[in-house]
């Protein structure tokens, strides 16, 4: 393995054991989790941050502990993104929950408390206020689900969210599995580690080098106008903005990274203004810089959604490029050329009817093993039903017709490294 892998392996398994013991994790534990993710790194980054009720997350964690439970593991790390909106859809994303077929209002927020707020957003508080949006929705269960849920007030969403699933892990999914969430916060602690480092590859590669984020910014637009466009969008230059609970693009632009409908120059492209505003959170790396520091300078191979197994390859194309033209760092290059199977699909892969806190109220959260020996012993066509997540999305209609057309080919150089 090269150097530069080793050391962001090193950087990333040093952010996980901060992780765990922040979130109230024994040493012990916090040490089991950084063994089994070395000795298999593999990483599910399906869901965004839900509450573990929500089917959407408790089916993909389930497919994840199918995996780990073969392989004898006992803990489970997962990424969640968490520069997603509070609404995704109507009266749908982590602001929301069904119970009972009926939506309620997980924070009790404003309609325009919600619309276009970040789960990143501040200042709070927020608190668990479960509020139906229909009279005679779930009463027992809503009373239930408040008595599970923390008391406390929290300064975003994002804190709230993960607050509870550390509540809820055990008493949904029981003790076989040690259980860590990540989120964007951590990666901007990651990245800030690696822009720290006078040595580290990302900071010199990044910042320091005149022409590799050019090339990087260059990738993502020439993907835009051809035959792949639509898949790995150009929605940010390497960090989203925050500012009054808002998540704001950037543009790099002659050295500053300003947001393009103002001019407004948020901050130098350089170490110390970079760092400064990842503390303060002010700054969050975007999906590629994520994906960066996460996946393809460790060597770790990714679990994601329906347009992960497309948009990753062509972050590692967008990568591999960049580094081409730079002529440099040819290990690294020969690494990931290697890579076995470095992203799959793995999130909303079982298709399952069942709500999860009916499960749980059943009192079957304790048979989480038979449930994971049942699902383990159906094949994979049937446990993904109609997969619906590919058949009815218009992107993958679109790449279906260019495929056709031989517009796009498993030959094409921007699938090399998939």
């Amino acid at each position: 393995m090269p150097e530069i892998r080793l050391r962001a392996f090193s950087k990333l398994i040093d952010i996980i054991r901060k992780a765990a013991t922040r979130n109230g994790l024994s040493t012990d534990a916090a040490s089991e989790i950084c063994r089994d993710f070395e000795r298999r790194r593999v990483l599910q980054t399906g869901p965004h941050l839900l509450l573990l009720m929500e089917p959407e997350a408790y089916y993909t964690h389930i497919f994840s502990l199918l995996g780990l439970s073969a392989h004898g593991c006992s803990t489970y790390l997962s990424y969640a993104v968490s520069t997603v909106n509070l609404v995704e859809k109507p009266r749908k994303g982590p602001g929301w929950l069904t119970v009972d077929g009926k939506p309620v209002n997980v924070f009790g927020l404003s309609r325009s408390r919600m619309i276009g707020y970040s789960l990143l957003a501040g200042p709070g508080p927020y608190r668990f206020e479960l509020l139906p949006t229909e009279p005679n929705t779930g009463g027992d269960t809503l009373t239930l689900l408040r008595s599970l849920l923390p008391k406390t007030q929290f300064e975003r969403p994002a804190h709230a969210i993960k607050a509870a699933n550390l509540v809820l892990w055990p008493k949904m999914f029981g003790g076989r599995f040690a259980f860590l969430q990540i989120d964007d916060e951590d990666i901007a602690d990651l990245v800030a580690d690696h822009l720290s480092d006078e040595n580290s590859w990302l900071r010199m590669k990044l910042l320091e080098d005149p022409k590799f984020a050019s090339n990087i910014l260059a990738g993502l637009d020439g993907l835009a106008s051809g035959p792949w466009s639509g898949w790995l969008p150009r929605g940010t230059d390497f960090f989203w903005f925050y500012e009054n609970g808002k998540r704001l693009p950037l543009r790099l632009a002659e050295g500053e990274l300003v947001h393009p409908a103002t001019g407004m120059k948020v901050a130098r492209f350089t170490a110390p203004d970079i760092l400064e505003r990842l503390a303060n959170r002010s700054l969050i790396p975007n999906l590629l810089l994520v994906f960066l520091v996460l996946s393809i300078l460790p060597g770790v191979r990714v679990l994601g959604g329906s347009h992960q197994p497309v948009y990753y390859p062509l972050m590692r194309y967008v990568v591999r490029r960049a580094l081409e033209v730079a002529g440099a760092d040819a290990d690294l290059l020969q690494a990931l050329a290697t890579d076995d199977v470095p992203g799959a699909w793995g999130h909303r892969v079982i298709e399952c009817d069942d709500d999860p806190f009916e499960l749980y109220l059943n009192g079957r959260n304790g048979g989480m093993s038979d449930l994971i020996d049942r699902l383990g012993d159906i094949s994979f066509a049937e446990a993904c039903g109609s997969m619906n997540g590919f058949v009815t999305d218009p992107s993958w209609h679109e790449l279906h017709s260019r495929l056709r057309q031989g517009l796009v080919t498993p030959a094409d150089a921007e699938w090399a490294f998939s």
